[in-house]
């Protein structure tokens, strides 16, 4: 199972201040990271995505990043979605039985104002106590769904199916 999990936070320092306690934290054996990114909002209403260098290298397997990469576009980057195609529609209706709702997803967009960042986190093995203890210093706003392992997998190869067929 992973989990889910997304800070906002009205500065970008401390947004990425938190981004470097998770890696640390993943350093530490308190979580395994899938995914970890910082989304920015900039005065214009501009979205800003960042993730570690290559020196900062997490271990993510070619699906869990396929995963993360879908997930990740589907939460922040798509607010709005009006008209998709079939293929992107299957994969929301997964992300939705999977817990990422459109109520989620509209929590998660109502926290990228311009001026915000929200730290985006996939994680699994995490320790929650010790999670929560590194990240309370940096305050924010903080949402949380789980991902079931079984539903990981059907997203995933939903997915291989639909670049496949694109």
């Amino acid at each position: 199972m992973s989990e889910l999990i997304v800070v906002g936070y009205d500065e970008h320092a401390v947004a990425h201040k938190a981004f470097r306690a998770v890696q640390e934290l993943e350093k530490n054996h308190v979580l395994k990271l899938s995914g970890i990114a910082v989304v920015s909002v900039d005065a214009d209403g501009e979205t800003h995505v960042d993730t570690p260098s290559k020196s900062e290298k997490i271990a993510v397997s070619a699906t869990a990043g396929a995963l993360w990469g879908m997930v990740f576009g589907i939460l922040i980057l798509t607010p709005g979605i009006g008209v998709v195609g079939a293929a992107v529609g299957g994969l929301i209706g997964k992300l939705t039985q999977m817990g990422v709702d459109k109520n989620f997803r509209e929590k998660v967009q109502s926290l990228l104002t311009p001026g915000s960042s929200a730290l985006v986190i996939m994680a699994t093995k995490i320790t929650e106590d010790k999670f929560a203890a590194a990240l309370q210093p940096f305050g924010g706003t903080v949402l949380k769904t789980s991902l079931a392992e079984s539903s990981e997998r059907e997203l995933a190869e939903q997915l291989a199916g639909s670049e496949t067929a694109g």
